[in-house]
């Protein structure tokens, strides 16, 4: 075993080490394992929330993208989702912690009072979530394989870090997500802004002489493209991912675990800051245009460069750092799944089962569903990456549901929710399996319409079919006070 591997190892040994011993002196009923008991602070709220947002993507997306199509990486420090938590977790979460909610469909379910909404809100999470799951993976396999210089193949790296992340969300639940966080977020933030700082001095002399240079040779890099990755696109793109980045089932977990909604709100404030790793991550791609050119792999351009500037022991610190960045997200993710399928699912139809039957379920789901990941990880199922590319804009059907729940006066039924969700999501996926968007049926329109996010587009026909829907299915308005938007000022943490 080459020296870059054992540190690589040894991280994610240590991350699982953490885990497990966050389960010490704490009773793992369902509340406890799924949530944490509703009883992290701003502090640990503010590294969930981080953990499940720096992926993958931080090390191989971002600077990937970057290398790839240049200017337009730069969506990927999105702050408009911290606008729409600031004002949309408080209600949420008084709303959870006053009807014991544990997952997403739980919310969805009891403000509309209707048991088959939480299960269409739960398939529809779970499948989102899976395929979610299933790149963490991949990426994961590409980092450690990328960091022990080929010594070990990517599908071997998938199969051990699925086998570490089974036992510590088995055995500790969201505390032990909490703990690994918290480690792999000091981590990142250690070697993302070091790269980022290291490699524009180091092989330009600075920021400035580093996009000078790339100018020259590559001008069109720094520009948004007249058609395609356009300001139009770029725009509502970053308004989409705003508005779904928190539907994300995980995203609700983190939520539903803060203690206070205090903490939630400090946490959007503060995150912002938080979020120019992304910045520093796209610094190593631009870096990486002038220093390793004609990747074939444009994901690889973070790896080739640390190699190429490191000793073998810094490039295993970095794929450490990587892995757990596909580690951390995946534990949340499997605990929001797993909730989702038994407490939405199976007790639906076995409503006698007990919490504490729940519980044993939820936990014996965990390896199945990491069995299910690693299986399409290992065999890259192009069914699996035509269902990627759709999850942002599935997600995101849940919005319009989401927001006539939180006004003071809800005009929307059980049956609105449902039409607009099943329209929203129908059109998505028929929109992706057939390559169908603005552009394609109407290629003469100028590229600033043309260049909308099909997401989003399809998200505002779902407003209008759930509002007419729910107005015409009931006459009098479904008053919902308890959680409202009008009444987050009145949380107290």
């Amino acid at each position: 075993m080459n020296i870059s591997l054992f540190i690589t190892f040894a991280i994610l040994i240590f991350a699982c080490y953490l885990g497990v011993s966050a389960r010490k002196g704490k009773e793992m009923n369902m509340e406890q394992w799924a949530v944490g008991g509703r009883s992290f602070g701003s502090l640990t709220i503010f590294f969930i929330l981080a953990g499940e947002m720096f992926t993958t993507f931080t090390f191989l997306g971002a600077s990937g993208m970057a290398y790839g199509v240049g200017m337009p990486a730069v969506y990927a420090f999105n702050c408009f989702y911290f606008i729409v938590a600031y004002w949309m977790l408080p209600p949420i979460w008084k709303y959870a912690k006053k009807h014991n909610v544990m997952s997403q469909a739980d919310f969805y379910e009891k403000k509309y009072k209707s048991v088959g909404l939480g299960v269409v809100v739960a398939i529809i999470g779970v499948i989102a979530s899976v395929s979610y799951l299933v790149m963490q993976f991949v990426g994961l396999g590409i980092i450690v394989s990328a960091s022990s210089y080929g010594s070990i193949s990517s599908g071997l790296a998938v199969v051990l870090s699925g086998l570490l992340v089974t036992v510590y969300v088995t055995i500790s639940g969201m505390h032990g997500s909490a703990w690994t966080a918290i480690f792999k977020d000091i981590l990142i933030l250690g070697v993302i802004i070091f790269m980022g700082v290291y490699f524009p001095f180091h092989y330009y002399g600075g920021f400035k002489p580093m996009f000078q240079a790339i100018e020259s040779a590559h001008p069109e890099m720094l520009l948004f493209p007249a058609e395609g990755l356009s300001i139009t696109w770029f725009v509502t793109t970053s308004i989409m991912i705003a508005l779904a980045f928190y539907l994300f089932p995980h995203m609700q977990t983190g939520v539903f675990s803060s203690k206070s909604a205090k903490a939630l709100r400090w946490n959007a404030a503060s995150m912002p800051i938080y979020q120019l790793i992304i910045v520093f991550s796209v610094f190593i791609g631009f870096a990486a245009v002038l220093q390793v050119p004609g990747l074939n792999d444009a994901d690889m351009s973070i790896f080739k460069l640390a190699q190429g500037a490191f000793p073998p022991w810094f490039v295993g610190l970095v794929g450490g750092a990587g892995a757990l960045a596909a580690l951390v997200p995946s534990s949340i993710v499997l605990l929001s799944s797993a909730t989702l399928l038994s407490k939405n699912i199976f007790k639906v139809w076995r409503p006698k089962t007990t919490d504490q039957q729940l519980g044993r379920l939820s936990r014996l789901l965990v390896p199945i569903l990491v069995v299910i990941a690693i299986f399409f990880a290992l065999n890259e199922s192009k069914l699996i990456g035509l269902i990627y590319i759709m999850v942002y804009s599935i997600i995101v059907q849940l919005f319009p549901a989401l927001f006539f729940s939180l006004l003071k006066k809800n005009p929307i039924t059980k049956i609105g929710a449902f039409a607009g969700m099943i329209v929203g999501v129908i059109l998505v996926i028929y929109s992706t399996v057939t390559d169908t968007t603005l552009a394609t049926l109407y290629p003469n329109l100028p590229s600033m319409i043309k260049d909308f996010d099909t997401g989003l587009l399809i998200m505002m026909i779902n407003f209008v079919v759930t509002y007419v829907v729910g107005v015409n299915t009931e006459k009098n308005f479904n008053k919902v006070t308890d959680g409202s938007l009008e009444k987050y000022q009145q949380v107290k943490g």
